[in-house]
């Protein structure tokens, strides 16, 4: 099953131990994380910015996620698919992967419920159906 984390859930996993980080161990074990460097950058500069990660600590975490995970460019995504233009290159980034799901904290990406035809889920809703 291939997987995008959102950088809200990879912020998540690693600033505190829950089900984001619980979330990121399953889906390291059970499935093809893909991600893309959009979501790496953005992830570097809110580990650093706003929780003060040191620059060589978030460093490692992109470092290793990028070890872990399937980089690929973002598709091109219509600026009319979704209210937050800062989120086409997620939407992108599930699609030029081929995701079999998004799983993201962000409200604006889970009022779609899906685009094209990967389905738009929570931590909580994806690690149910990981559990079940």
């Amino acid at each position: 099953m291939r997987v995008v984390l959102d950088t809200n859930v990879l912020l998540a996993a690693f600033a505190a131990r829950g089900l984001c980080d619980a979330l990121l161990e399953v889906c390291l074990e059970c499935c093809r994380l893909v991600l893309s460097e959009h979501i790496l950058k953005e992830l570097r500069e809110h580990l650093t910015k706003k929780l003060k990660v040191p620059a060589r600590q978030a460093e490692a975490i992109v470092v290793f996620l990028r070890g872990q995970a399937g980089i690929v460019v973002p598709a091109k995504v219509p600026g009319k698919a979704c209210r937050d233009k800062h989120d086409l290159p997620v939407l992108g980034t599930a699609l030029a992967g081929k995701a079999d799901f998004l799983v993201t904290g962000d409200k604006d990406l889970l009022s779609l419920k899906h685009y094209r035809n990967v389905p738009i889920v929570s931590p909580r809703e994806f690690y149910g159906q990981l559990q079940g």
